[in-house]
């Protein structure tokens, strides 16, 4: 599958800025496309109608830096917009799938991750959204019904997209999936542009497409947005309703690794939390009385 190309981002882009959003007259003549045309967007552009045209179409090579603020200063394109469309431009016009090695965390990470303790409750995310590692709160929190050791096997590591769109107990915990769901796929194609001869996250992507409509619709809509800080409404099982707000860390030897911290919103969130990780606490107390417990031997 291929993830994306320059033309066909360049188009949904297009498609969304009407002539009167850049100050054109249309005299009331009737439009065949809900957008601008091409030929509107290379004039303001400030480049031949010939060789936008030739851009979108994939036959003009390599844009120059210039071209593509032009076009994103046009098509009012936010930064993060605007990288993915430099991103996309500096692709190959011919590439080959790779299949990249496993992500594993950084130690620092993992370092960090253990200081927070089981109070704050903490994902470890790679650049596919699987979940690398997560302390026992923020497993409880986001997936419980997840075994708390599946991020170790390879085989069975979670996928936080996939689990969004394709299993019901999670698409259930969120009482603002759909707002989540287009953060989800627009940090998807923000990604795709980054590393678009990741053959997992194009595996990914067509898997999630061919198997959940929701997904399909919101990925045809071009959307690009970075995920760094949001709000998520859980209607969890066990502690009921938590207002929490999820923040981002990146880090540095491993730019496309994030450790999502959540924290409350509100004092119902707060004790709901509390809860949480004391009944992790709990669960806990047997397995290291377990494992302190002398071993007798037969002799």
């Amino acid at each position: 599958m291929e993830l994306e190309s320059l033309g066909t981002y360049l188009k949904s882009r297009r498609d969304r800025v009407t002539p009167a959003d850049v100050g054109l007259r249309t005299y009331g003549t009737a439009r065949r496309v809900p957008g601008l045309r091409r030929e509107e967007l290379a004039q303001l552009a400030g480049v031949s109608a010939g060789y936008y045209t030739r851009l979108e179409q994939g036959q003009a090579g390599t844009a120059s830096q210039q071209v593509l603020d032009a076009l994103a200063g046009v098509l009012e394109l936010d930064q993060t917009e605007t990288a993915h469309l430099h991103n996309l431009a500096r692709q190959p016009t011919t590439s080959r799938l790779v299949r990249p090695r496993p992500e594993r965390p950084h130690p620092r990470v993992l370092a960090l991750l253990a200081s927070l303790g089981e109070t704050t409750p903490a994902v470890v995310l790679g650049r596919r959204g699987d979940v690398l590692v997560w302390n026992r709160t923020g497993h409880a929190l986001v997936a419980e019904h997840v075994d708390f050791d599946a991020p170790h096997d390879l085989a069975r590591r979670p996928s936080i997209p996939r689990m969004f769109f394709l299993d019901r107990l999670t698409r259930d915990l969120y009482g603002n999936w759909d707002e989540l769901a287009r953060t989800h796929v627009a940090y998807l194609r923000l990604t795709a542009g980054r590393y678009p001869n990741d053959a997992r996250l194009a595996e990914l992507i067509g898997e999630l497409a061919m198997r959940s409509g929701d997904f399909a619709k919101l990925w045809a809509k071009g959307d690009v947005a970075d995920c760094t800080v949001g709000t998520m409404r859980l209607r969890h099982p066990t502690v009921g309703g938590v207002d929490v707000d999820y923040q981002v860390w990146l880090q540095p030897e491993s730019l496309d690794h994030r450790l999502e911290v959540y924290t409350p919103n509100d004092t119902a969130s707060a004790d709901a939390l509390r809860l949480l990780s004391g009944q992790v606490a709990d669960q806990q107390e047997p397995e290291v009385a377990r494992a302190a417990a002398p071993r007798h031997l037969d002799r």
